[in-house]
């Protein structure tokens, strides 16, 4: 089975088909949060805090980190944000983190200062942006997401979405990196403009699942975009990705109808062992009462380690 491995400094986890779901808190972007920026670009840290503490007593298995706050020479000023942010979530929580950026230095300062094995977020088939994060991915070996466009654009025909993940799992084994270490994006298009995009996106997963055997992600509330009730949808939109192959989404966690959903497919999928994550969280749920969410513990899907200085040291 494939298993894509990110850590923090000491807990370890699994992304795979036959492992729990990979659920990445996406709160941690200021793109659309106004308050969010500016109190970043002021040097306020305080949501924050706020939203890594939140995003993990609700479940989130991995955090998102962007801080991408400025479109005037992000170059020079996000890296040093990038780390900022990093540096005060790691020393909050103990999850993995997933570097988010589109500046190629903002996410190499990142990783010089990520503990453990982050994921970065992200590359696509641009063969600028194949030749900028491919060697980094290599050099701090980290995995990376892989999104399923290129000098084109995104193609409305999955087939074509299918080539460019093809050529950039092609790439990164060219770089070295194994295709474990490329979790692709398939791109989910909003239903509410493409009445075909759910099956687009089953389909897709089915072929990354049993051609590619890469491991899967998307932005999980673009399916819902547009619609009323978005909730409702990404949450019924969950199980079936699960069920399609899809093994983790960037979404908010904090969303109890959403996390209900990916708690719910993982028993029924028999990737959460004697359904024990599912009775820990609603053992106490009753008359539709709203259970308290719960930290998540250490399982099968995550064990204590040293970060990358003992995997480094193990690999001597």
């Amino acid at each position: 089975m494939t298993r894509t491995i990110v850590a923090s400094a000491t807990r370890e986890i699994a992304i795979g088909f036959d492992q729990p779901f990979c659920v990445i808190g996406e709160r941690i972007n200021p793109t659309g949060r106004r308050k969010l920026a500016a109190e970043l670009a002021e040097g306020n840290f305080d949501t924050v805090r706020r939203d890594a503490l939140e995003q993990v007593a609700a479940g989130a298995t991995m955090l998102d980190i962007n801080a991408g706050v400025t479109a005037v020479d992000p170059n020079a000023t996000e890296p040093g944000l990038m780390v900022q942010v990093l540096q005060i979530v790691q020393d909050l929580v103990d999850i993995p983190l997933a570097i988010d950026s589109s500046v190629t230095a903002a996410i190499e300062a990142g990783l010089k200062v990520a503990r453990g094995r982050p994921l970065i977020n992200s590359v696509t088939g641009e063969e600028d942006k194949l030749e900028a994060i491919l060697p980094l991915a290599r050099k701090y070996d980290v995995p990376v997401v892989a999104i399923s466009n290129d000098e084109t654009g995104i193609s409305m025909d999955p087939d074509v979405r299918f080539e460019v993940a093809r050529k950039i799992v092609e790439r990164a084994m060219d770089h070295g990196i194994r295709p474990e270490d490329v979790v692709v994006d398939p791109l989910v298009m909003p239903i509410g403009a493409l009445g075909d995009a759910g099956r687009q996106v089953f389909a897709l997963l089915r072929r990354l699942r049993d051609e590619l055997k890469v491991n899967t992600t998307c932005g999980l509330s673009n399916i819902s975009f547009g619609l009323p009730h978005r909730h409702g949808i990404n949450a019924g939109f969950i199980p079936m990705v699960i069920g399609a192959g899809m093994t983790s989404a960037i979404m908010n966690p904090c969303r109890p109808q959403e996390m209900e959903a990916v708690r719910a497919a993982d028993v029924l999928a028999g990737n959460d062992r004697d359904c024990a994550t599912w009775i820990r969280n609603y053992k106490d749920f009753r008359h539709g009462t709203q259970a308290t969410p719960l930290a998540p513990q250490p399982d099968a899907n995550t064990r204590r380690r040293g970060g990358r200085a003992a995997r480094l040291g193990a690999s001597a």
